[in-house]
């Protein structure tokens, strides 16, 4: 792992080339005790998706947007989001179906952000170079907070845009 400026630092940045990333958000996700809101471009990892099913057990709320276009591509992320227990909502980019919601950030409770080029996917974690930021800035959180909210708040009111709750 690669701290910024110093070890007290808000910012973290991880490299898959020496660490897995699955694994950090993994346990991220497992410490989590209230709440859990992912804006996703692409989710196909189950070891992921299982901790998150996890989380909500414990009782962690869970909310996930994903992009339309590689849920309507991709059989990996419709088999695991349309089995999961948590609410989520499906949406494109600010031009319509010719564009993508290309996030990639998660908020844990309301004090950490994980964002960067990583996809929940297995080439992420298998085959790409990836990385992953790890933000606890109250600032920077913050602005994932109103990214996330402004989201939500569009796609959960839209027809068909998956489940949310």
């Amino acid at each position: 792992m690669t701290e910024i400026f110093e070890e007290t630092s808000p910012v973290r940045v991880i490299f898959s080339r020496t660490e897995s990333l699955a694994e950090e958000i993994e346990d991220r996700i497992r410490a989590a005790s209230v709440s859990i809101d992912a804006a996703l471009y692409r989710f196909g990892n189950a070891r992921l998706s299982h901790a998150l099913c996890d989380a909500q057990r414990r009782g962690v709320s869970i909310r996930l947007i994903a992009d339309r276009g590689k849920f309507e591509d991709s059989e990996d992320t419709r088999n695991l989001l349309s089995k999961s227990p948590f609410p989520f909502c499906l949406t494109h980019g600010r031009d319509g179906a010719r564009s993508k919601m290309h996030h990639k950030f998660v908020i844990l409770d309301e004090g950490t952000v994980l964002t960067g080029s990583y996809n929940w996917t297995f080439a992420s974690e298998e085959q790409n170079y990836e990385n992953l930021l790890i933000l606890q800035d109250p600032l920077l959180v913050d602005l994932h907070r109103q990214e996330f909210d402004s989201l939500w708040a569009s796609v959960a009111k839209a027809p068909d845009s998956g489940s949310p709750g």
